[in-house]
């Protein structure tokens, strides 16, 4: 009953972590989430926000250079093109100006608070792997706290 407090487990292993605090709804809004292939339904992770942008679908998306042992969240293309940063994004944050994206956004505004760069946070949402850049990524984040 306490894995749901702990951001992680000792191994680095964040996926038992957070097994009660994702919406699984928010896939409804996900733009093209064929792209997306979930490697755990639920996962926290801790760490700085690096960058955030606007994305073109209307999410939010952000770097998030991790907190000590959470290495088993990135991979080498992660290293590659993110300098070792876990890709975060929180859906529908924004009006989509892609023509395409804007169904999965209609009727819907997302609540969760887009992070300030450099906010320490616990981001809490489905764990996958984006087919199209090959990294790691949270996606659609359910849960963002500033910590």
């Amino acid at each position: 009953m306490s894995a749901s407090s702990a951001p992680t487990s000792s191994n680095g292993d964040a996926s038992a972590a957070a097994a009660t605090g994702c919406d699984a709804s928010l896939w409804d809004h996900v733009y093209n989430p064929s792209r997306l292939q979930k490697l755990a339904s639920c996962v926290t992770a801790t760490g700085i926000v690096e960058e955030s942008a606007a994305d073109p679908d209307g999410d939010q998306h952000f770097l998030l250079k991790l907190d000590p042992g959470q290495d088993a969240l990135v991979n080498k293309r992660n290293d590659k093109k993110k300098t070792g940063d876990l890709v975060v994004e929180i859906v529908c944050a924004n009006p989509p100006s892609q023509k395409k994206a804007k169904r999965a956004c209609a009727g819907y505004t997302n609540r969760i608070p887009i992070p300030a760069v450099g906010a320490h946070v616990r981001a809490t949402g489905t764990e996958v792997l984006d087919s199209h850049n090959g990294w790691i990524e949270i996606h659609p984040v359910s849960k963002l706290e500033k910590i």
